[in-house]
């Protein structure tokens, strides 16, 4: 079975890449499909931490080429910086792969994200900052930035000419803006003020030459590692070898399908897959989707099963909820299967993974949302599609019986307190798909196997 997908089931954070580390063990290749270092994949091998934002989740497994597939856009700054703290640590990068035709992230990008979100205020998405929509307008409006052109000085410096120009306007309101920000901060006397404003409305002025001569030094450093990863895919794929498409954030965030306009700026289902990495849809056999035995969201939208009280900071602090980008705290909350069932049916799941079951550990009774009641009263047992319903809709909820057993030690089926193995089943039920496998702790080996 060559080609399985391995999506967020929920608003992202679900441990994606702890289930990739996992199942690269039997596989021929890992790929990366979307996204960019908004992402954050943390896994723990042998009690130590490793977190990647760009670098897909199988790069431990030095015998397996990873590829970062087209439709990633690229911090190479921020790319670079992860490839010397692997190195240092004695990890061997000379598996990774960069698709020619992902797109970067330029240094404008970064300022033209942080202005729009300033400007939008309370209205703000809550993005993090990292350039990754302007980025992905830019591929749109054909201004991108190829990976490829790092390796042409003249091409190069043509493209971020066009690029930077309608710009222009943009990135001289943010100059305002920031000399704003300075004379506040210097007026109040807040040096803490003024290093903050000055950190968040960094100096637009860009030159072009040196912009230039930057990327084209990252270039030389990346050159060994840019290939024809689609027909790298196809060679592993046709030889019968297994693939692993990884994507990062997860389904509800998907552009088309998430809550709009609290999303991100690519596609993380699974459809996106075969554009992102440049393979056909027959070539995917299978789809398997990461939730966390609860639910977490970070940045401003919809939560309806949000938690605000002790329960809720009890998942937040046992679950080690913050952002590995970003630093932020995790909004917590119940199991929304309403949510979950939507995200297995777009994704057409053949196969659940649920992790941090161990959170949920004394914690009773267990709540699962099992359907929405909207503000006039209506009963709502599917997703609904009107961001005004779901923004005010209230979960009604199904009570089952807690466990207070550490279950961390657990490596079978079994060993697993009944109440444990009931909750599990109800999901799986529920949502009309087998749960495969249990992450019962953050180590990679603290994991239950349901199903061979």
């Amino acid at each position: 079975m060559p080609g399985i997908v391995i999506v967020g089931a929920q608003w992202g954070d679900e441990g994606k890449g702890k289930i990739t580390d996992l199942l690269a063990e039997r596989a021929g290749m890992i790929v990366r499909f979307q996204g960019g270092n908004n992402a954050g994949h943390t896994i723990v091998r042998d009690g130590e931490e490793f977190k990647f934002h760009l670098i897909p989740s199988g790069i431990l497994h030095s015998d397996k080429p990873c590829v970062i597939g087209n439709g990633v856009v690229v911090d190479p700054r921020i790319l670079l910086s992860e490839l010397d703290g692997l190195r240092r640590r004695g990890v061997d990068t000379g598996n990774l792969r960069i698709s020619a035709n992902a797109h970067l992230i330029m240094p404008y990008h970064v300022l033209l994200d942080t202005a729009g979100e300033m400007k939008l205020g309370k209205l703000s998405i809550g993005t993090t900052r990292r350039g990754i929509g302007p980025c992905y307008a830019d591929k749109a409006l054909r201004l991108g930035i190829r990976v490829q052109d790092l390796l042409d000085e003249k091409i190069l410096r043509t493209k971020i000419r066009a690029a930077l120009e309608p710009k222009q306007q943009a990135l001289r309101e943010l100059s305002v803006q920031r000399r704003k920000l300075r004379k506040e901060a210097g007026e109040e006397g807040d040096k803490e003020g003024l290093e903050q404003a000055i950190e968040d409305a960094p100096d637009p002025r860009l030159d072009l030459h040196t912009m230039t001569e930057e990327h084209v030094s990252y270039g030389h450093r990346l050159e060994p590692h840019i290939a024809d990863t689609a027909r790298l895919c196809w060679e592993m794929l046709d030889g019968g070898q297994t693939v692993l498409f990884e994507g990062a954030q997860a389904t509800l965030l998907d552009l088309d399908h998430g809550t709009y306009p609290f999303v991100t700026s690519s596609n993380p289902i699974a459809g996106a897959a075969c554009v992102g990495a440049g393979v056909g849809p027959t070539d995917i056999d299978e789809v398997w989707g990461v939730a966390k035995a609860y639910a977490t969201r970070v940045g401003a939208g919809p939560f309806p099963t949000e938690l605000e009280d002790a329960v809720g900071r009890h998942m937040l602090e046992r679950g080690h909820e913050y952002g590995t980008t970003t630093g932020r705290e995790r909004r917590c909350g119940w199991m929304d299967l309403v949510a979950l069932r939507y995200a297995v049916r777009l994704n057409r799941m053949s196969a659940l993974t649920i992790t941090k079951l161990d959170v949920l550990s004394g914690i009773g009774p267990l709540k699962v949302a099992v359907r929405y009641r909207s503000r006039e009263g209506a009963i709502l047992d599917t997703f609904p599609y009107h961001q005004s319903i779901l923004h005010s809709a209230a979960p009604e909820y199904e009570e089952l019986p807690g466990f207070d057993a550490d279950i961390s030690d657990c490596r079978s089926e079994s060993d697993l307190p009944p109440q444990a193995r009931a909750y599990l089943d109800f999901i799986a039920n529920f949502v009309d798909v087998p749960i495969r496998l249990v992450g019962v702790g953050p180590g990679r080996e603290q994991v239950v196997w349901l199903k061979d």
